[in-house]
């Protein structure tokens, strides 16, 4: 069947003369992964290596994306709504670019108008700009953290918010349609351009962005005298993020190297602020300065990865950590100033620690969790507006979180303003680290900790081997591991909770998610990943000491994985 496929691009006059010779290249085993299946478009957009076939992503795949996007607005919107465009970001990345210009070549052709940026933009200032245009949807050609040889493409609705199932799926089923990735028709980009079809947006957007995200502090006037280190990591925060920490008084050294926009992030094997090594020129750094606090953004901006001074090292936060010290800084000091609103909600996934729920219902607000994914959060957010509750704050454990609901994603630029308010006014107030103040927050709350195993499951057999991992802990439910009983089994893709034997209905969205609480408040989480070729476990737990929770939940990984490594 592949090869048929194959035929079929190898036999098209206008395939790309790159494309083609690169596909003259291949070996019969990397022929087949390319054309095996098509590239998944799912309710995220899609993700994938670059390079020539259906399961690659390249100018024909993105076009089909965009044809099925193009369809979908033209079935649910007017021609009048239809002139209010869609907006177009994109990252560092190799052919982002190109990627994003084909977006509006194949959105042109249906008469639909675009606002493209004229550079690379973080992720969060094209939910804020969908909003602040009164723009019908966004879309972002980004990767986020994967290695080089990848890059993505999310959308977003009206609301700045990645379309969710509910309406995603009728976008993919549209997407689906197109058989023939050669039959999308492309605008002319210039024609575009000169014809008012085209808008390229320049620093308008960026100013009223950067005020948002100033609006999340606090004490915007106090005394600056904590060091920062900042690190972009090559990608899209580079200029913004300097301009922010200049602009509200810190003083702070960049990464130089890191600030160069390299599409090959030469100086980190991976781009992700969740992976320690990502912090080595930082740490380098901040060891000469003496910094006491290091900052990390992934390359579309989205992430934020912090790091403590400790003794003569850096120590660093998980993002449950990170979440915990923000909620705890934001109610502790609006409680001072009687800012607490009335009915806030505190939002999370059901992988993230128990203990920001935790602090957040001591302080009277609600939480809510939702399945992983920030759109499920950017949703809740807006089901929000004109009802009596509050946003307050939205996270989830790899290293996301929203403070202003003015944007509907993660957005790191947020949490590092926040972030590095928090260790200033405790530096100065207190005379105490990030590091110390979680042993304060865990002297009142209990010692919390959490693990993540990425199993990394690439390609076809990858993929067929998480369907059978999963497939296996459906049905062959544990009743007890490293000692302690299974209470709850919750299946998100059956939408069913299994509460020793009493089965009720879930109410989240179905996703192909497991979730197992154990007693003693621990619990872990199976979940394939929606963007990379991995399998990850999630495990959580709580205890007296952090030597006895970290022993937990180092328990419940090994026998987990045990388990895992077991199935054929």
């Amino acid at each position: 069947m592949w090869k048929d496929e194959y035929q079929k691009w190898m036999s098209n006059p206008s395939l790309d003369s790159k494309l083609r010779m690169d596909l003259e290249n291949k070996s019969i085993n990397e022929l087949e992964e390319m054309f095996y299946t098509s590239l998944e478009f799912g309710t995220g957009g899609m993700r994938g290596i670059l390079g020539p076939g259906l399961n690659r992503l390249n100018i024909y795949t993105i076009r089909r994306a965009n044809d099925g996007l193009a369809r979908y607005l033209l079935k649910h919107y007017s021609s009048q709504d239809l002139s209010r465009g869609v907006v177009i970001a994109h990252d560092n990345r190799l052919k982002s670019r190109d990627f994003a210009i084909e977006s509006a070549k194949v959105l042109g052709h249906y008469n639909i108008r675009t606002y493209l940026f004229d550079g690379l933009r973080p992720t969060p200032e094209l939910s804020f700009a969908v909003r602040k245009l009164h723009a019908l949807a966004g879309i972002v050609v980004t990767a986020s953290h994967n290695p080089p040889n990848y890059n993505g493409y999310k959308i977003y609705d009206e609301f700045g918010c990645q379309y969710t199932p509910e309406y995603a799926d009728e976008i993919v089923g549209m997407v689906n349609e197109v058989t023939d990735l050669f039959s999308v028709k492309v605008a002319d980009y210039p024609a575009l351009v000169q014809n008012g079809m085209s808008f390229i947006i320049s620093d308008e957007i960026d100013k009223a962005y950067i005020d948002l995200v100033k609006s999340v502090q606090i004490y915007p006037n106090d005394k600056k005298t904590v060091q920062v280190v900042f690190t972009p990591l090559h990608g899209t925060s580079a200029e913004i993020g300097t301009r922010l920490l200049t602009e509200t008084g810190y003083s702070f050294f960049p990464v130089k190297e890191q600030m160069v926009h390299d599409p090959y992030f030469g100086t980190v094997k991976s781009p992700n602020p969740e992976n320690p090594a990502a912090f080595e020129y930082a740490i380098r750094l901040g060891k000469e300065k003496n910094a006491d606090v290091l900052i990390a953004t992934d390359p579309d901006a989205d992430r934020l990865g912090v790091a403590i001074k400790k003794d003569k090292d850096y120590i660093l936060l998980t993002g449950n950590q990170t979440g915990a010290i923000l909620i705890y800084y934001l109610l502790t000091q609006k409680e001072k100033n009687h800012l607490i609103p009335e009915n806030g909600v505190v939002f999370n996934t059901v992988v993230t620690s128990d203990l920001g729920a935790k602090i957040a219902r001591s302080f009277g607000l609600e939480v809510v969790s939702t399945l992983t994914g920030f759109k499920f959060i950017g949703e809740q957010a807006r089901l929000l507006e004109n009802t009596k509750k509050k946003f307050f704050f939205g996270y989830e454990e790899s290293y996301g979180y929203v403070i202003n609901d003015g944007v509907r994603d993660k957005d790191s630029l947020q949490a590092m303003l926040l972030a590095v308010e928090a260790a200033n006014y405790y530096l100065n107030k207190e005379g105490k680290t990030f590091v110390d103040k979680l042993e304060d927050i865990y002297q009142i709350y209990g010692y919390y900790f959490e693990d993540l195993k990425n199993i990394e499951l690439a390609g076809m057999e990858g993929k067929f081997r998480i369907d059978r991992i999963m497939d296996y802990f459906r049905k062959n439910p544990i009743s007890e591991i490293a000692s302690l009983k299974v209470q709850v089994l919750e299946d998100y893709h059956t939408s069913t909770r299994n509460a020793n034997e009493t089965i009720s209905k879930l109410s989240l969205p179905v996703s192909n998610v497991i979730k197992y609480i154990l007693n003693d408040s621990s619990w872990f989480v199976l979940r394939p990943s929606g963007t990379e070729p991995k399998l990850k476990v999630y495990i959580g737990g709580t205890g007296s000491s952090m030597e006895e929770t970290n022993s937990v939940v180092h328990q419940i990984a090994d026998e987990v994985l045990k388990i895992i490594q077991s199935i054929e």
